[in-house]
C-alpha cells in the first residue's frame, strides 16, 4: 500500500505533462495504469526510495468551458478527502486566475501537505514572475518546468519528506488473505458486505489501517478466515457527483492497493460500464487477483441464454485478460454468496501458486519445440530454459538467444498455454523474455 498524491489545478497548466514525467520518464517508475479510454490518469512513482501513487485529475475533466469550474471544485474536494498530499499546479504565464484563487481557498482550509508548483518557469525572468503566487496564501512554492523536468527534483524531495509514514503490516496480517469490494456507486457494495458478514458476524479483531481510517476487519465466515479491506474509502458523499469517473477511480485506489483480491461488483441492470472497466484495469495493472460479481441479477428479466450472453459481453470488454471468474449474484436474496466467497479464496490461492521449475520446463519446452517463435529477418529464436520467478505475483521468464525477436503475440501464446495447464484464473500473469 502506498501514499496517494493528487495533482490538482485548472486546465492547461501542465498537470498531465508533470504527471507523465513522474510515472513515465523517471527511472524509478513502478507502473502506469490506463483507463478504458487508455488516458493515463493513475500511476506509481518512486523518489529517494519512497514509493507513492499519483492521481492526475486533469484526465477526468470533460465538457464545455462553463462547467470546468464545478468539475474542478469537485475533484479538488475529493482529492482533499482522499489523498495524503496534494500538488497544486499553476501557470506562471497566466499568473493568478480567479479559478486558481478558488482552488487555493479550498486548500487553505486543510491540514494535509499542500505543495504549490508554479509551472512553465524555464528562464530567470519567469523566476521573478513566480513571486506573485505568494498571494495565494499557501506559503512556499516550487518553480518547475514539466516539459524539461527543471525543478521537479526539489519538489519531489519535499514531497517525500512530508508524506506520512505508513503503518507496517504485521506477519499475522500478511498470512491472512485481504479482500476488497470495489465498484461504481450504487452497485450494491454495502448490501453485499452486509449480506456476506451477516448480522451474526464473527469479528475477530479490528486492525487499524492507514491514517484515512481504512480498517482491515478480520472475519471468519462460511469456514473462511480473511481480512475484509474496509470500503469506507469508497463511500458515497453527497458533494461528489455520482457519475464522475474520477470519483470511482480515486475512491478505489487505496482499497485495491491494500488488497490481495478485488471483488468487483457491477450492477446487472446497468451492464459493464466505463467506470467498471476503469476499476477492473486498475486492479489488473496493480497485479491483484480479480473476481467479477454481477449483482442485482434477481432484477434482470432472463431467458435460457441470458447468463451466457451477459458473460460473453463482459469477457469481450476484458480482452486480452479474459480468464476471470464471473458470478451472478444477488446481495438482497443472498443468491450464490457462498459461491462468490469460495471463488475469491480460490483466486487468492491461484495468485500464490508456485510451479516447480523442472515440471514447468518439461511442459513448456516441449510445447515451444513444437510451436517455436516465428523467425524474423532470417533469425531463429531458440528458448532453452524457463522458470517461475520468486515474486509475490505469477511472473515467468524464458531465456532465449534473441529475446528482442519475441513479440507480444507469442508472449500471449505462452501465457495462454500456461493458463491451459495450470489454474491462474482471476490472476494477471507477467511473461519476460531474457537473453540466456
Amino acid at each position: 500500500m502506498n501514499n496517494i498524491v493528487a495533482i490538482v489545478g485548472r486546465p492547461n497548466v501542465g498537470k498531465s505533462t508533470f504527471f507523465n514525467r513522474l510515472i513515465k520518464r523517471r527511472e524509478a517508475i513502478v507502473d502506469s495504469v490506463s483507463g478504458v479510454t487508455r488516458d493515463r490518469n493513475y500511476g506509481k512513482s518512486e523518489w529517494n526510495g519512497k514509493e507513492f501513487s499519483v492521481i492526475d485529475t486533469g484526465g477526468y475533466i470533460k465538457g464545455s468551458d462553463d462547467i470546468f469550474e464545478g468539475e474542478i471544485r469537485r475533484q479538488v474536494e475529493l482529492a482533499i478527502d482522499e489523498a495524503d498530499a496534494i500538488i497544486f499546479v499553476v501557470d506562471v504565464e497566466e499568473g493568478i486566475t480567479p479559478m486558481d484563487a478558488e482552488v487555493a481557498k479550498l486548500l487553505r482550509k486543510v491540514t494535509k501537505p499542500i505543495l504549490l508548483a508554479v509551472n512553465k518557469v524555464d528562464n530567470a525572468m519567469r523566476e521573478k514572475d513566480a513571486i506573485e503566487f505568494y498571494n495565494l496564501g499557501l506559503g512556499e512554492y516550487f518553480t518547475i518546468a514539466s516539459i524539461s523536468g527543471s525543478g521537479t527534483g526539489e519538489l519531489l524531495d519535499k514531497l517525500v519528506e512530508v508524506l506520512p509514514e505508513l503503518p507496517e503490516v504485521t506477519e499475522e496480517e500478511e498470512q491472512l488473505p485481504r479482500f476488497c469490494v470495489v465498484g461504481r456507486p450504487n452497485a450494491g457494495k454495502s448490501s453485499f458486505i452486509n449480506a456476506l458478514i451477516g448480522e451474526d458476524r464473527f469479528v475477530v479483531t479490528d486492525i487499524a489501517g492507514t491514517t484515512r481510517d481504512s480498517i482491515d476487519t478480520r472475519y471468519n465466515r462460511f469456514g473462511f478466515e480473511f481480512n475484509l479491506v474496509d470500503t469506507a474509502g469508497i463511500r458515497r458523499k453527497a458533494k461528489v457527483k455520482e457519475d464522475l469517473e474520477f470519483y470511482s477511480v480515486m475512491r478505489s485506489v487505496r482499497a485495491i492497493e491494500h488488497s490481495d483480491v478485488c471483488i468487483l461488483l457491477i450492477d446487472a441492470t446497468r451492464g459493464f460500464e466505463g467506470q467498471d472497466q476503469s476499476i477492473f484495469w486498475l486492479a489488473e495493472k496493480n497485479r491483484k487477483g480479480v473476481i467479477i460479481l454481477v449483482n442485482k441479477w434477481d432484477l434482470v428479466e432472463k431467458d435460457t441464454m441470458s447468463t451466457r450472453d451477459y458473460e460473453a459481453k463482459i469477457r469481450e470488454e476484458l480482452q486480452p485478460f479474459t480468464d476471470v471468474p464471473i458470478i451472478f449474484t444477488s446481495a438482497l436474496t443472498k443468491q450464490r454468496l457462498l459461491k462468490a466467497l469460495e471463488e475469491t479464496v480460490k483466486v487468492y490461492e491461484n495468485r500464490k501458486q508456485r510451479i516447480p521449475t523442472s515440471k514447468f520446463n518439461d511442459f513448456m519446452l516441449k510445447l515451444i519445440e513444437a510451436y517455436p517463435p516465428p523467425a524474423l529477418k532470417g533469425k531463429y529464436v531458440k528458448i532453452k530454459y524457463c522458470m517461475q520467478l520468486p515474486t509475490p505475483t505469477p511472473q515467468f521468464v524464458f531465456f532465449a538467444n534473441l529475446p528482442q525477436y519475441v513479440k507480444e503475440p507469442y508472449k500471449r501464446f505462452l501465457e495462454n498455454k500456461i493458463r491451459e495447464n495450470w489454474d491462474f484464473s482471476g490472476v494477471p500473469i507477467d511473461i519476460y523474455i531474457r537473453e540466456k
